[in-house]
């Protein structure tokens, strides 16, 4: 008994100031615009994401986003005809990445700069839950192109709620580099 008293003893002496050294968890939703480059079009779409604090003013964020089907015309060229169609095109965009406050009041400015992927999905399927399982369990299949999402934006709270707002270039590698603007509102629940 004196063993296991001492080992929770000790435990608490590790555990508790570890826990109050990082700052908190944060736990959100967003909803985001992304105009694709390639092909000129506006995507909007609905996202997650989670973060774990590493200090005071530092986060270590993952985040995923589902962009719904966009419409958009392809012109095909063959001699001597020209082919015009509507192509369906959904996008799923996963990141990962630090994110620093630049202050420490309620309402701060913030730069973050993550990594991942951005897959494109051309599917006339209706958007459902299922369709966004088939999605992720695709992901090594289909057209997944490597990104790096440099942004920042302004995010304030009071008390564990907060609302997040941010811009950037999300930058796809496909053949090159391709600059995409992109940005996203929500609001996020810190714990």
């Amino acid at each position: 008994m004196k063993r296991i008293a001492l080992y929770l003893l000790l435990c608490g002496l590790v555990i508790i100031p570890a826990a109050s050294a990082q700052d908190h968890m944060a736990l959100g939703a967003y909803a985001d615009y992304f105009h694709l480059s390639q092909t000129n079009t506006n995507f909007g779409g609905l996202g997650g994401r989670f973060g774990f604090g590493l200090g005071r003013h530092a986060m270590l964020e993952a985040e995923m986003s589902y962009d719904f089907s966009q419409v958009f015309t392809e012109e095909f060229f063959s001699s001597p005809t020209i082919t015009v169609q509507r192509t369906n095109m959904r996008l799923l965009h996963g990141l990962f990445g630090p994110k620093v406050a630049l202050g420490h009041s309620n309402f701060h400015p913030f730069v973050t700069l993550k990594g991942g992927f951005l897959n494109t999905r051309f599917d006339p399927a209706p958007a459902t839950l299922g369709t966004f399982t088939s999605s992720v369990a695709d992901l090594r299949a289909k057209d997944v192109m490597g990104s790096l999402y440099p942004g920042g934006g302004i995010e304030g709270h009071l008390g564990p709620i907060g609302l997040r707002i941010e811009a950037g270039d999300e930058i796809y590698f496909n053949n090159g580099t391709h600059n995409n603007l992109r940005v996203s509102a929500g609001p996020y629940i810190r714990f």
